[in-house]
């Protein structure tokens, strides 16, 4: 995707007049500048783009002008370009002076990270065919950027070609793309997209998904149970007791781990530990954490909610049957908005077109929040949270097979209303897993 050039003018400082007025005795004097309209502005813009300011006054005659960033001058012309090099809130003064004194005005700009505007899209990519992907949306531009992560890396890769990238988490401001069949696991910085540590790929690794415990250890599930992570040295310190199997999602909440099993259901899990103390059978989709803390997963005809501080589970039926992933494994068809509960109503194998909101009414659960129109189905994850925006995002795939599977659209939905809000068509066998906010 093109980066656009941003410029925009400091429209406020438009009217810095210098104003020469007669006193009564006729000894002429100099009036300060007068700044005219707001004297404090805000903006924002993105590592890698710039912001010209510029003051428009009548008369520059005799006219000094300073530019300082966080107490540093960098300029003395009467514009100013400013080319961010870091993440983070910048304040900006421009200082003009006379013979008859001076008046400033500051600006306070907050530049984000190459990749903070948005959100990623963690694509599994078509097995044997190449790798999974790691897009990025970006909400200034509405469009989405292929492939970011090898851009930004060029010397790296999600390779083998038969593994999929199925998993993404930020935690601790470092983004965590999990990938399976023998793929790797890639620890990257949140806002540059960087890597800065991994588990390489390797034969027999097969990896499902990660949560971190604090910002030394993480839990990474797997085919073959839960994995201890040194997130500083990215090694496997010994496994979960108990726990074997596939286990796909994973959550932390309070003081306790969640994880779903597909044998066991979800397990619960001491934070502090590592011990297993509880285990609810029969769930097979999860999880969405709402803002109360409590956990909810799915299985049969019901939801669950766990009261993370208690451990108590309570039942609200849903009137269809909740599926999970285990035969090709996905993230879960589940996510939380605030205190509501979004689920999908997916088929046994493939995507569905209904997804339900529950706000804690369970008449709320009697009709679908959005259903998809035409031949759209959601794949992998197929629902997610966007906090920032209150938006659902959506990702599908034209039902069928074939072509049909290079056939993709993003929406996006208020989360209040269901009201579709964009719509972005993209061509390509991306086979979209999971999205991922900041």
């Amino acid at each position: 995707m093109k980066n656009h050039f941003f410029s925009r003018p400091l429209i406020a400082i438009a009217s810095l007049m210098l104003l020469t007025v007669s006193c009564n005795n006729d000894d002429d004097f100099t009036a300060p500048p007068a700044i005219k309209g707001e004297q404090q502005l805000k903006d924002t813009l993105t590592i890698g783009k710039t912001l010209q300011l510029s003051s428009k006054i009548a008369d520059r005659n005799n006219v000094v002008f300073e530019w300082a960033v966080d107490g540093n001058v960098v300029g003395s012309d009467s514009t100013y370009t400013f080319k961010p090099e870091t993440r983070g809130d910048f304040k900006i003064t421009m200082t003009a002076k006379n013979n008859g004194g001076k008046v400033s005005l500051t600006y306070d700009i907050h530049t984000f990270g190459a990749y903070e505007n948005g959100f990623y899209m963690i694509n599994e990519g078509w097995f044997g065919h190449g790798t999974g992907t790691v897009g990025f949306y970006r909400y200034d531009t509405k469009a989405i950027e292929d492939s970011v992560f090898v851009k930004v890396n060029p010397d790296k890769n999600l390779k083998p070609e038969s593994s999929t990238l199925e998993f993404g988490t930020i935690f601790n401001k470092k983004l965590f793309l999990v990938s399976k069949v023998g793929g790797p696991v890639v620890v990257a910085d949140a806002y540059s997209l960087k890597e800065e540590k991994r588990i390489p790929a390797q034969g027999g690794n097969d990896w499902r998904a990660v949560v971190g415990i604090d910002e030394n250890q993480a839990l990474l599930t797997s085919s073959k149970g839960i994995f201890k992570l040194n997130l500083n040295t990215m090694t496997l310190n010994g496994q979960i007791e108990g726990v074997t199997g596939q286990v796909g999602d994973i959550v932390k909440a309070n003081g306790y781990i969640f994880a779903l099993s597909s044998s066991k259901g979800v397990i619960v899990i001491n934070a502090s530990t590592l011990v297993v103390e509880k285990t609810i059978p029969s769930m097979v989709l999860g999880f969405a954490v709402t803002d109360d803390k409590k956990v909810w997963a799915a299985g049969g005809k019901k939801l669950i909610s766990i009261d993370s501080n208690t451990l108590e589970v309570k039942e609200i039926a849903i009137g269809f049957q909740a599926y999970g992933s285990w035969g090709a494994w996905h993230p879960g068809s589940i996510v939380a908005a605030k205190n509501n509960v979004f689920i999908a109503k997916n088929g046994s194998f493939s995507g569905g077109k209904e997804i339900y909101k529950y706000n804690g009414d369970e008449a709320s659960l009697a009709t679908p929040f959005i259903t998809l129109t035409q031949s759209n189905i959601l794949y992998g994850a197929g629902i997610g949270y966007d906090r920032k925006k209150n938006s659902l995002v959506v990702n599908t795939v034209n039902e069928g097979f074939g072509t049909n599977f290079a056939i993709n659209n993003l929406y996006l939905f208020n989360a209040d209303s269901g009201v579709k809000k964009e719509t972005i068509s993209f061509s390509g066998y991306y086979f979209p897993a999971v999205s991922v906010f900041h």
